[in-house]
C-alpha cells in the first residue's frame, strides 16, 4: 500500500489536517501517527481508545485527507 504523505513534509501534513479534520481528537490521533510514527497500540494508550479503535479512526479519517490530495 502506498503512502500518499511520504513525500508531504510534515508542515503540508499538519496543514491538511488542521483544515479537514474537525475532531480535536481525531486531529491529535493523526498527528500522533502521521507525524511522530506512533503504532496504533500507542494511540490507543495515549488517547484511551483500544488499538482497533484507534486503527479504525485513523484509517477513516486518512481516507478523507487522501480524497482532497
Amino acid at each position: 500500500m502506498n503512502n500518499p504523505f511520504e513525500d508531504k513534509a510534515n508542515s503540508e501534513i499538519l496543514t491538511l489536517i488542521n483544515e479537514y479534520i474537525h475532531s480535536e481528537r481525531d486531529r491529535n490521533l493523526l498527528k500522533d501517527r502521521l507525524i511522530n510514527g506512533y503504532t496504533f497500540e500507542r494511540l490507543g494508550e495515549l488517547h484511551d481508545l483500544s488499538e482497533v479503535q484507534a486503527k479504525r479512526i485513523v484509517y477513516k479519517q486518512t481516507e478523507k485527507l487522501e480524497r482532497v490530495l
